[in-house]
């Protein structure tokens, strides 16, 4: 086989089949293939696509391309949990020790963000000492000892596509289903969980901006699941706005925090306590949703789930003080609001935009590698629905310095469009798919 064959067959709108592709990332992982050809297949895929057997294929050559964990073997029911990103995503922070606390492991390696959407290592990364990255032993033996276990990705896991990833960041080719869920399925099959909970977003904040596409892509994931044997279902949650009030990496660990202690913002509440039911149903913990979703809010009342954090912290060499104390986490020295420039209701949010703000304050990152600001961020002071009067209060800005809330002024107010009737609510929770269909 040669690359430049399998390029041409694929840009003429071929399908290949298991063992060209696997040929393809073998090479390329061993660097027999180079970053140019590599590229020129990946924008073949991004124009022709590939079909269900395809996908399946990159998703499997890309697990065999590096180690696999089977967490499963060890531990068994265990869950793991992944959201293909959004703004002020702080879900999997709560939904973790919430999940653990009620019974069911989870074992979870996760990324960094990149772009509007804030990565869940970041955000950890807030708490002073807490080490993310874990060798694949340690991880285990906290799985083992605590029922949790929070790392960042392991490099021996899944190396195909981190390769892959860096190179698809810097020549366009990001946005094509087949490559996003081999790229996911890829990384969650080689920590190998029984149960996964894939949450789709899908708005003007995620990746997938319509409800067809990110269907697309969660009946896509939820089947590689189920054909590699892991119980996998893919639930779709709108991104039409950020979630809860916090956007930024310090911010948002306080407000999981808020979430544990049962005052958390309503939204994204009641996206934890619904992916906590799922997770809890899917392992067979609970026998409907409705069980789990109040399993899950006793262990908010209880405090177990804002016990189980800290002790994972802690055990992790984070400073657990920290979460029992979150004006220990970083914070910024300049805090200034910006008010609403005209009266009326919120009637639509950019969460992109608004996400894109929080990175030119140094949130996040727009190149891997970028070092990240923990402290800053802003705190959104009203949302889509809310009514204002001029001037009233709409977004703290966390920054350095008042240059910085300047420099994003502008931008996040044309993020807001106004109107002068409530606009009609929209739906958070936007079904789901199971990997039998």
């Amino acid at each position: 086989m040669n690359a430049a064959d399998l390029i041409r067959r694929k840009r003429d709108g071929a399908a290949l089949d298991a063992d060209a592709i696997d040929w393809l990332v073998r090479a390329y992982t061993d660097g027999d293939v180079p970053d140019y050809q590599m590229a020129a297949f990946l924008m073949a895929v991004v124009w022709r696509g590939m079909d269900s057997a395809e996908t399946v294929a990159l998703t499997l050559a890309m697990l065999r391309s590096g180690a696999e964990l089977r967490v499963r073997d060890r531990v068994s029911p265990v869950a793991d949990k992944h959201s293909t990103g959004g703004v002020g995503d702080k879900v999997t922070l709560a939904v973790a020790p919430l999940v653990v606390a009620c019974g069911l492991p989870v074992a979870k390696m996760t990324g960094r963000g990149l772009g509007h959407t804030g990565g869940t290592v970041d955000k950890l990364e807030s708490i002073a000492g807490l080490r993310m990255e874990l060798a694949p032993g340690e991880f285990l033996r906290l799985l083992e000892r605590h029922g949790l276990a929070l790392s960042a990705q392991s490099r021996d896991l899944a190396p195909a596509d981190g390769k892959m990833y860096a190179l698809r960041d810097v020549t366009a080719t990001i946005d094509s289903i087949p490559l996003i869920a081999a790229s996911i399925m890829s990384k969650k099959l080689a920590v190998g969980p029984s149960h996964l909970l894939l949450d789709v977003k899908v708005g003007s904040g995620a990746f997938m901006k319509t409800a067809a596409d990110a269907h697309r892509l969660a009946a896509t994931m939820a089947r590689i699941g189920a054909d590699a044997g892991v119980h996998t279902v893919a639930a779709l949650s709108a991104m039409d706005q950020p979630l809860g009030r916090a956007i930024g990496n310090a911010l948002e660990v306080a407000e999981a925090v808020d979430i544990l202690h049962g005052r958390g913002p309503a939204d994204v509440t009641a996206l934890c306590l619904h992916e906590t039911a799922m997770l809890l149903h899917m392992a067979g913990i609970v026998a409907t949703e409705q069980d789990g979703h109040a399993r899950a809010k006793q262990a908010i009342q209880d405090g177990s789930g804002l016990a189980k954090l800290a002790e994972v912290v802690a055990a992790q060499g984070g400073d657990a003080r920290q979460i029992e104390d979150t004006s220990r986490l970083p914070h910024a020295p300049h805090r200034e609001v910006i008010t609403a420039p005209q009266s009326g209701y919120i009637a639509r949010m950019d969460a992109e935009r608004i996400g894109m703000a929080s990175v030119r304050l140094g949130a996040g990152r727009l190149k891997q590698g970028n070092p990240i600001d923990h402290a800053v961020g802003l705190m959104l002071l009203a949302k889509m629905g809310d009514r204002l009067d001029a001037g009233a209060p709409l977004i703290e800005v966390h920054a350095r310095d008042a240059a910085q809330v300047a420099s994003i002024h502008d931008d996040l107010l044309d993020a807001y469009t106004w109107s002068d009737a409530p606009p009609a609510p929209l739906p958070l929770l936007l079904g789901s798919v199971s990997g039998g269909g």
